[in-house]
């Protein structure tokens, strides 16, 4: 046999020994207990949403955030000014002047009556006067050295820092506007997002921390079985609220999400009897999904959701039915 009619024959014989192996490949579509799952909606919520507050009252002199902005922790978002607290500083500089001028002139009358009452001239009681008015004086001066490290650190207060890592949601204000203490300056959410679920009562004695649920498609799109990724409860709030159960759900992904952003969830509802099959066994043509026989016959068949082992099939197969891979 010559090397040109070889070369056919080999990949003929190659082709057929591929599929036979492929299609030595079979599964049995088997009835199994599957969880009954129901769509809902689900909000993107911050797990915290805090609030940056003006800790002095004031103007708002500087806002260096606007909403949607990134923050760190500590980053400066707004400075809020009091002229107040400039004039009590000079204030208060010029009372320490005049103390520590009063301290002077303290320390010189106690050095003369000590100096007087070496020599015999003066008595002792002159020297204990003496010594009381230097310690007064030395007490006012740290005294008003304290009120002045306070109105520092007021106008240090001044700064309106970011409480945690996250997201800026609302800045309610303006340069210019006046604040008190206390007053909201922005309103931020931390960076970690969940899922939030509200269900109905009869609905809650199903859910339980630590359940699987499915989360389609970002944007509220119908769901194919190629778009829902899993997530999971990690919280069940003991508290119904107008007849519905709530939950949050942790899922990776939701930090390019907006808040308040809704999608749709599959959450388990309790149990039910299923036909189950193996995706590798399901393909699809022209838009159709089928299933390939063991008799060789294409049957056009209706899938569900995944569930634990497979694809459910809705329509188009029996318990029994042996399905090779296509």
């Amino acid at each position: 046999m010559s090397l040109r009619t070889l070369i056919p024959a080999l990949a003929v014989s190659l082709l057929v020994t591929s599929t036979a192996m492929a299609q030595g490949e079979t599964a049995a579509v088997q009835l199994k207990t599957v969880n009954d799952r129901k769509a809902v909606i689900a909000t993107v919520e911050p797990v915290h949403e805090l609030a940056a507050r003006s800790r002095i009252s004031g103007t708002v002199s500087v806002i260096n955030v606007k909403e949607g902005d990134k923050v760190k922790a500590g980053d400066k978002i707004a400075v809020v000014a009091d002229e107040k607290l400039a004039l009590q500083m000079r204030a208060v500089q010029a009372r320490i002047e005049a103390q520590q001028a009063e301290r002077a002139q303290a320390k010189i009358e106690l050095d003369r009556a000590a100096e007087l009452r070496r020599t015999g001239a003066g008595s002792q009681s002159k020297l204990d006067q003496a010594k009381t008015r230097l310690d007064v004086a030395i007490r006012n001066l740290q005294a008003l050295q304290s009120d002045r490290q306070v109105i520092e650190q007021q106008s240090i207060e001044g700064a309106v820092l970011a409480p945690s890592d996250g997201r800026i949601l609302t800045v309610p204000l303006h340069e210019g506007s006046v604040v008190m203490s206390g007053d909201n300056v922005a309103m931020m959410a931390t960076d970690n997002y969940i899922l939030r679920l509200q269900l109905p009562e009869r609905h809650a004695r199903f859910l339980k921390r630590g359940d699987e649920i499915l989360v389609g498609s970002r944007g509220m799109k119908e769901t194919d079985n190629t778009s829902v990724r899993p997530g999971k409860v990690v919280t069940v709030y003991p508290q119904i609220d107008q007849g519905r159960v709530i939950a949050d759900v942790a899922v990776e992904g939701l930090g390019d999400y907006f808040v308040g952003e809704r999608t749709r969830v599959f959450v388990a509802t309790g149990e039910r009897q299923a036909l189950v099959l193996p995706e590798q066994f399901i393909f699809r043509r022209f838009g159709v999904s089928y299933v390939r026989l063991k008799t060789g016959e294409d049957v056009v068949v209706q899938v569900g959701q995944p569930v634990n082992g497979g694809i459910e099939i809705l329509s188009g197969l029996k318990v029994g039915d042996v399905a090779v891979m296509p």
